[in-house]
């Protein structure tokens, strides 16, 4: 097997979310902030736009890294958020915000994530999709407004943040991992470590 005692982890995300997450399965870490184009190509759906940007993410953090004589795990993981046909990246503004958390109003949102574990060394990629919805009650303008002001939710897919006040706007939840949510299954990302026979307990 590929992992090992010794393996170094690698987390290919800058999101302090992310971070937070992976520190609960209490293993040591690096974290490499890749840069690569999000932008959804022609026809592209959220899926599989998730799972790309995934793979993509690991692929270019491990670009960045030199030759290493230790074994080495990189994760990669990004976030798509859809409703109703729409697909939903980080708002960028509040303006943005608005408008992504009004459409959302009385509907479900899914929220794809992609989860891509790549071995430096054998070249082992393997990836999967985490798909999980949160039907969205209604609220007022002026509610909207205030979480957006208080959590700032402008790199969050779908302006949802679901560790903070993102919670209060959500119905009802469905899927295997709320972990998902916020950017990092953790469920799958251990079944996914023990396949390169990275032990946690």
């Amino acid at each position: 097997m590929p992992g090992t005692a010794h393996t170094r982890i690698i987390l290919a995300s800058g999101s302090p979310y992310r971070r937070k997450l992976l520190q609960q399965l209490e293993i040591p870490f690096d974290c490499i902030s890749p840069e690569i184009d999000e932008t959804a190509s022609s026809l592209e759906q959220p899926d599989a736009l998730a799972l790309r940007l995934s793979k993509q993410k690991a692929q270019a953090a491990a670009n960045q890294l030199t030759p290493l004589e230790e074994p080495a795990i990189i994760i990669g993981s990004d976030q798509v958020a859809a409703c109703d046909g729409k697909v939903f990246g980080k708002p960028g503004t509040k303006e943005e915000a608005l408008k992504q958390l009004t459409w959302c109003q009385g509907k479900i949102v899914t929220f794809y994530t992609g989860l891509s574990l790549l071995h430096l060394g054998s070249s082992k990629q393997i990836t999967r999709l985490c798909p999980f919805s949160v039907t969205f009650r209604n609220r007022k303008e002026a509610q909207l407004k205030a979480y957006i002001q208080r959590e700032q939710p402008l790199d969050c897919a779908g302006s949802f943040k679901a560790e903070g006040l993102g919670i209060t706007l959500f119905k009802s939840m469905a899927g295997k991992d709320p972990n998902s949510l916020i950017g990092l299954p953790l469920i799958d990302l251990v079944e996914m470590l023990e396949q390169f026979g990275i032990e946690l307990l």
